[in-house]
């Protein structure tokens, strides 16, 4: 195993050589995805019993971390498919419903989109409106809503939709549903959506106009089972993180060594060596945090408080240590079409991505038992009687009541 994480089965220098090309062109090539269904990529997360390679932790963090430092916007549409929508399939499906849906993730033959925000909502679930609901005596079921801002939404085949249940008289059963709908049929409409980062990553949004969903394919699910499946996706982003930034040490050593300033190579420069010093400390921090969570996950443990830890400090670090290299290359570093340029912009969407570090803080603090990150209206004024009148005076005293107001 070389010192950046890297398998030698799993280098994709051939991805690599193509990423600043599929960031330009705005989309993934098929050499890139031939590549990967070559490679076993696809299929390495998942049990030999359903056609994967069932491959250990160490050979997985490979893997992700190669995939990701060759090309971001490759790793994020190929993850997001057979890791995170593979996992919830495997996790909540049926084994001989689901069994063909499953095979063609692996096998690459069907790309899968996680369709969970919406143009409203963000990490907010509770402010979810897609609905799923029945559609007659053996009509199954209809979806009607729209996601946005997804991975994969613009070309994907198949959509595993987090969406509420319009429940019948009488259905006690989870307010919460996974839907497997098929992309490719009526009441289905996609759109893309530029964006800053990732650009070779497919991303817009779908919408549902009552499409079709076979019975087989809607699973009531506890929202918190919802939460722990999720949990792949905060992953994810920490592998990505991880190996944009790889890339964009390397780039800096490479560039520090060469570029000769004021007499020296950068290199030999303290305040640039202090740089190269800390982006080495702190990628090698979240590999080993990296690692710790997929062994872990692999073997069958939550994680989540630990993955919710990865996903804040790998994704915040990786974007650290890109603005470190645009730094070190200067001018270049922000020059349209420049590596550097190119990764700082997709080291940002690893922290948006997935769910927001600042609400994976407060689920960290939750676990402390700090309580959890709800507003409740507090008045703290009124029990210290400030805001009696002072006797012969009518009428709200106008300081203590403009203070009562803005507090």
């Amino acid at each position: 195993m070389t010192t950046n994480g890297a398998h030698p089965a799993f280098d994709f220098h051939s991805i690599a050589a193509r990423a600043a090309d599929t960031d330009a062109d705005g989309r993934i090539p098929e050499q890139n995805w031939r590549e990967l269904r070559e490679s076993g990529y696809l299929r390495l997360f998942h049990p030999r019993e359903i056609g994967g390679l069932g491959a250990d932790a160490a050979t997985q963090a490979a893997a992700l971390e190669a995939l990701a430092t060759a090309c971001p916007g490759t790793y994020w549409a190929a993850t997001v498919s057979t890791l995170l929508c593979g996992k919830l399939v495997w996790t909540h499906g049926d084994r001989t419903a689901h069994g063909g849906l499953l095979r063609s993730l692996l096998s690459g033959e069907k790309l899968a989109a996680f369709a969970v925000v919406e143009r409203t909502a963000g990490s907010d679930a509770s402010t979810f409106r897609t609905t799923v609901r029945p559609a007659g005596p053996d009509a199954g079921f209809r979806i009607h809503g729209e996601k946005s801002r997804i991975t994969n939404a613009p070309v994907a085949d198949v959509a595993v939709v987090l969406a509420r249940r319009q429940k019948p008289p009488g259905d006690t059963g989870h307010d919460w549903c996974l839907a497997f709908v098929d992309l490719d049929q009526p009441g289905v409409r996609r759109y893309e959506i530029a964006h800053m980062g990732l650009r070779g990553m497919p991303w817009g949004g779908i919408v549902f106009t009552d499409a079709h969903v076979a019975p087989e394919n809607v699973i009531p699910v506890p929202f918190e089972e919802l939460a722990e499946g999720m949990a792949w996706g905060w992953l994810k982003n920490s592998y990505a993180a991880i190996g944009v930034a790889q890339a964009a040490l390397a780039a800096s050593a490479r560039h520090a060594g060469q570029r000769v300033s004021f007499g020296r190579p950068l290199a030999h420069m303290e305040g640039v060596q202090a740089q190269i010093a800390d982006s080495v400390a702190q990628i090698e921090a979240a590999r080993v945090l990296a690692r710790r969570v997929l062994d872990e996950r692999v073997a069958g443990r939550s994680a989540r408080d630990l993955i919710a830890m990865l996903k804040i400090y790998a994704t915040e670090m990786g974007v650290e240590v890109a603005a470190r290299a645009v730094q070190i290359h200067g001018a270049g570093g922000v020059t349209t079409g420049h590596p550097v340029e190119r990764l700082y912009r997709d080291a940002q969407m690893n922290v948006i991505g997935g769910f927001t570090s600042n609400r994976l803080r407060e689920q960290v603090a939750e676990g402390l038992g700090l309580g959890p990150a709800v507003y409740t209206p507090f008045d703290w004024l009124t029990p210290t009687g400030l805001t009696h009148n002072p006797p012969g005076l009518d009428g709200p005293v106008p300081a203590l009541a403009d203070q009562r107001v803005s507090e």
